[in-house]
């Protein structure tokens, strides 16, 4: 079988809840599931805490056969007239594609005088990038972005589909869940590492609002080398530019800059978008070729498997990801440890600042135990 080929087994993300997540960065206001009322529960729950309300045409049985177009047609006129809304998104589910549903006809039957967004998506596609695709392409039908915007979508589609084939959750058959390394242990050898005046680099390449957290792990390392008195030895690189992306990923990229300045933490390199974290290796690898490559360790976050490690040859590699599956993946990609923040996805949805750490906190915590008295600076 050929590798582009492989039969995945493990369960994946799914292009339902891929296009909704595309329909809250365009900013709409509601977002309509046309389909059984607990089809992606869990993520239009959590999508409710990002501001959006999140309703569903709730098919029965008899839905199932019939179809559900009135269904439909009158939970638009219903939601416009609750919510009153600047933008809709109508999300297909694998019923809605079963029974051979069309999105369009409902939503003309509404005549509503505000733009829908329809994604005629399932989750039976291979790569949940394919929702976020279609949402984008209707999204651009209805005026939303534009053609430039959608071309540069679609480039960042294929390459975060190609890193997740290389070295992500699509690279095997099956990929068990890991914790990964103890994160105390982990935080000790951080500290040590900066106490005995080794160079590091904090490389944050987060994908969207996940660099919340991801980002308290760069400021952490520096309250650490602020307070032994080495911060010259710690170069920060993020992806954290706000001139490109859809609204809400701008927004996040500013909310974050603005953290690190007001807790003092310099970013010595802007690597990009929070979109473009699939295609951020090339430019950290130049700059590491560049300016950096007698680095000791460098401290990658967010989708580190998409940082090759060609340049980081020689530097102790340290990862600190949420995927509970990407942990063995890293490790044979030569990370000598990897963390997991199991935990990070809920509690980054919804908020405008920096959001503590698991790992942060952690060596917060084991910075007090090593370094006694002095424990008051950090």
């Amino acid at each position: 079988m050929a590798e582009n080929d492989i039969s995945i087994i493990h369960p994946r993300p799914s292009s339902i809840v891929a296009a909704l997540y595309t329909l809250r960065d365009l900013n709409v206001d509601v977002a309509i599931l046309h389909g059984p009322p607990g089809c992606s529960f869990k993520h239009a729950r959590l999508l409710e805490e990002d501001g959006i309300h999140v309703v569903t045409t709730a098919l029965d049985e008899n839905g199932f056969v019939f179809g559900g177009r009135d269904e439909l047609s009158s939970l638009l006129v219903k939601v416009n007239k609750m919510f009153n809304p600047k933008l809709i998104g109508v999300v297909g589910t694998c019923a809605s594609m079963i029974i051979g549903e069309e999105l369009r006809e409902p939503v003309l039957d509404a005549n509503l005088d505000v733009p829908v967004i329809e994604v005629e998506v399932h989750a039976g596609y291979p790569n949940n990038t394919k929702g976020v695709l279609m949402a984008l392409e209707s999204a651009c039908e209805a005026g939303v972005i534009d053609a430039v915007e959608l071309k540069r979508q679609k480039f960042l589609l294929e390459e975060a589909t190609n890193v997740e084939k290389r070295h992500g959750a699509a690279s095997r058959e099956y990929l068990a869940p890991s914790r990964g390394d103890l994160k105390y242990k982990v935080a000790e050898k951080i500290i040590n590492h900066l106490k005995d005046g080794k160079r590091c680099l904090t490389i944050m390449n987060a994908k969207k609002e996940t660099g919340y957290m991801f980002a308290d792990i760069t400021v952490a390392i520096n309250e650490m080398a602020v307070h032994l008195g080495v911060e010259g030895n710690v170069i920060n690189m993020a992806n954290v530019d706000d001139n490109v992306g859809l609204p809400r990923v701008r927004h996040h990229a500013t909310c974050i800059m603005n953290d690190f300045r007001e807790k003092g933490v310099t970013i010595h390199e802007n690597i990009g978008g929070m979109d473009e974290y699939p295609i951020t290796g090339e430019k950290v690898s130049e700059l590491i070729a560049e300016k950096y490559s007698d680095f000791d360790f460098a401290v990658i976050t967010g989708v580190p498997h998409a940082i090759p490690m060609d340049n980081l040859f020689g530097m102790e590699v340290i990862s600190v990801t949420n995927g509970p599956r990407q942990v063995l993946p890293l490790k044979e990609m030569g990370h000598e440890n990897v963390i997991v923040e199991i935990d990070l996805h809920p509690k980054t949805l919804g908020v405008n600042h920096i959001v503590e750490s698991e790992f942060g906190a952690t060596m917060r915590e084991v910075a007090k135990d090593m370094l006694d008295g002095e424990s008051e600076a950090i």
